[in-house]
């Protein structure tokens, strides 16, 4: 079967799962898309691999894997999500060994082998039938979303942070600094956000 290249176009609280978020991927020419619920660690690990402007006091379990990969010559090729079975993604990562010129397999969770991917630049594909699958399981879950008149919901072609009051410039590079203190690095990833509109 053909591989689709995925992008990452999004992360968010999940509306379905407390305590979980969202992340959201799309085939590059973003007809489909598809959505996992991960856990607040690899949440915090994908929103700083994603935004170089966040820098981690110490290094991440994420981090540290690829610094012990990349002194022992293994480069990330590739994940591949290969499997969607009652909700729950199955990926593989493909490394490559510049010592023996040789490929290897290595089953992970999907949230690790994306974070993991992000600080390689890797690519991340599926196949067609998983991806079908899963924006079906989007399309769902957006419908029951409206049902129940939900208004927390960030949209998934545009994922901007909605403000609900006007905080004074000081005020929010105050709180930016405070988040990033306490490693809360995608609520720190949020504050930018408004700073950058406000300085806009």
């Amino acid at each position: 079967m053909n591989l689709i290249k995925l992008n990452i176009i999004g992360l968010s609280y999940s509306q379905f799962k407390s305590g979980a978020y969202a992340l959201f991927l799309e085939e590059d020419n973003g007809l489909k898309k598809l959505s996992i619920v991960i856990g607040a660690c690899e949440a915090q690990a994908i929103a700083i691999g994603l935004d170089k402007n966040i820098i981690s006091p110490r290094p991440l379990t994420h981090d540290l894997f690829s610094s012990i990969a990349d002194k022992s010559d293994l480069l990330l090729d590739k994940v591949i999500i290969h499997k969607l079975e009652k909700g729950i993604f199955f990926s593989s990562i493909t490394f490559f060994n510049k010592t023996s010129n040789k490929s290897f397999l290595v089953d992970a969770r999907t949230s690790d082998a994306i974070a993991i991917a992000i600080r390689f630049n890797a690519p991340i594909y599926t196949y067609k039938t998983i991806l079908e699958k899963a924006n079906d399981y989007l399309k769902e879950d957006k419908k029951e979303s409206e049902e129940k008149n939900t208004h927390t919901e960030l949209g998934v072609e545009n994922t901007k942070i909605k403000q609900t009051a006007i905080i004074h410039l000081e005020e929010l590079e105050k709180k930016l600094a405070n988040a990033i203190q306490n490693e809360d690095y995608e609520l720190a990833a949020k504050i930018r956000d408004q700073i950058k509109k406000i300085n806009k």
